[in-house]
């Protein structure tokens, strides 16, 4: 057996399906799967990487390779509630509460073979992982912010965002997802949906304001307990950078590292985590990709590096 084979084999997670029966290895589309990427010996630290919305843990491999190899942390990447699907029926019945005991089952994971147990995510991953760093004493370690969805993009001072957010909250979402569904999830981008379903986005605004309420609570005299690295893309349309700011404001300044990509050089929302391109299923030679790198990738990382090592 190849090294690459061993290492295909050491990524599967059956206990994953085991506890989630509404995913199968079968039902996943290629790439989409969740992974335990464990050391054979216990490593006293681990850490739990969270997707986004319409993704899939494949957005998170990079990083949590960079982890896995280069610091010897167990990884586990779990996959959230009604994502990765072959068959993905519109997302229908996805539930915000699925997701958090989705990423409890991976924090358990982690906890049962280190001591020191981090988390990080994208986007959605980022606004469940500030919720879970708040709420769940088993992250002993640090919280990884990447294009964390703390608020949503819009409007000077974010009030179209806030906008956005109240409305994700009210009925109007149910009403739209009858014109939505008729539109296909799955299209060229082999590991994300080609669309944002609105069921989706409207737990997502639930899960916003409950990390809102959460933030609410610590100031200059009760900060925020742990130590943060942000990565976030000023040119991002998707998630405010401001929600990021905000944290940063109620964190002690020697425990919180912003690496913030400037707007100019035009980094989306979903590439800041990509060490590559991600290119459609049937792309043609030439042809550009579906999702760019973050041309800052390698530095990033460096960055998280010397945060690693300060701890």
């Amino acid at each position: 057996m190849s090294s690459s084979d061993k290492k295909d084999l050491h990524d599967k997670w059956p206990e994953y399906y085991d506890r989630f029966p509404y995913f199968t290895p079968d039902a996943i589309r290629d790439g989409c799967h969740p992974k335990a990427m464990e050391h054979e010996a216990a490593p006293g630290k681990a850490i739990v990487l969270v997707h986004g919305l319409t993704d899939s843990p494949y957005f998170l491999l990079a990083i949590a390779h960079h982890f896995y190899a280069n610091f010897g942390y167990n990884v586990y990447l779990p996959l959230l509630h009604c994502h990765g699907l072959k068959e993905p029926k519109g997302m229908e019945g996805v539930e915000l509460e699925e997701w958090k005991a989705n990423v409890r089952f991976a924090i358990n994971a982690a906890a049962a073979k280190a001591a020191h147990v981090s988390i990080g995510g994208l986007s959605t991953g980022g606004a469940l992982s500030f919720f879970m760093a708040c709420t769940k004493p088993k992250i002993t370690g640090e919280l990884y912010l990447f294009s964390a969805a703390l608020d949503l993009a819009g409007g000077s001072l974010g009030v179209v965002g806030e906008m956005k957010e109240r409305l994700l909250r009210s009925f109007l979402p149910d009403v739209l997802d009858v014109f939505d569904n008729k539109k296909p999830l799955l299209g060229r981008n082999p590991y994300r949906y080609a669309r944002m379903d609105m069921d989706g986005a409207q737990e997502l605004a639930r899960l916003i304001k409950e990390t809102d309420d959460l933030l609410d609570g610590f100031n200059a005299k009760d900060p925020f307990p742990k130590r943060v690295f942000a990565a976030h893309s000023e040119f991002d349309s998707t998630a405010s950078i401001q929600g990021i700011r905000t944290l940063q404001k109620k964190t002690l300044p020697e425990h919180f590292t912003l690496y913030a990509i400037p707007e100019n050089e035009e980094v989306e929302h979903a590439s800041v985590v990509l060490e590559k391109p991600i290119y459609a299923i049937d792309a043609a030679e030439g042809e550009k990709p579906l999702e760019q790198a973050n041309p800052r990738f390698a530095k990033m990382m460096i960055a998280v590096t010397d945060f690693e090592r300060a701890s």
